[in-house]
């Protein structure tokens, strides 16, 4: 304190516009005033204790904001806390969906191959059924044709029986028939 003082003696010494005239001790010089007041000022802000008081505030205000710190901190490693609990949550999520991903490729390729052996089946069964349906159609076109050929060999001989056939040697063949009917008959 006694340098504070100094400093303001020295201050009020040497500056020329604070100079009064006349003697620094005295009431007249305005200089002098304001240093008592001054350090009345000091002594009464001390004898109340204002600079404790202003520490104590000073000291509840630094605890408020290392309470606040240490709340940022608690808030702070809850939520890397709660970051990396997402974070794992979103890898097993993603893997889960790999595995999805994998397994209806998987379904995929094998509903593929099973479509792929029912469609060779199926071209099986019907080449199978054409080839049926040819063989059935050269079987009928055959029988047509010797049904034809039958037709036609019968027709010839008729002509060629009625052109060398007499009316007597039709007669005997007639009756020859008909005796073989008879006998199988009865």
């Amino acid at each position: 304190m006694r340098k504070s003082l100094t400093f303001v003696l020295t201050f009020a010494a040497a500056s020329p516009a604070f100079a009064a005239s006349g003697p620094f001790f005295s009431l007249g010089n305005t200089d002098f005033v304001v240093l008592i007041a001054f350090i009345l000022f000091v002594g009464v802000l001390f004898y109340f204790k204002v600079p404790g008081m202003i520490s104590g505030l000073l000291d509840k205000r630094a605890e408020g904001i290392q309470a606040e710190i240490n709340e940022a901190r608690a808030l702070r490693e809850e939520a890397q806390t709660l970051l990396a609990s997402f974070e794992r949550k979103q890898q097993e999520v993603q893997a889960y969906a790999d595995k999805i991903v994998a397994a209806a490729k998987e379904e995929a390729d094998l509903a593929a191959e099973l479509a792929k052996e029912d469609l060779k089946r199926s071209i099986a069964r019907r080449i199978a059924a054409a080839e049926d349906q040819i063989v059935s159609a050269q079987n009928a076109a055959v029988k047509e044709v010797r049904d034809q050929a039958v037709q036609i060999a019968i027709a010839a001989s008729r002509d060629v029986i009625a052109k060398q056939i007499t009316a007597a040697d039709a007669n005997k063949l007639i009756d020859a028939a008909i005796a073989e009917v008879d006998a199988k008959l009865h």
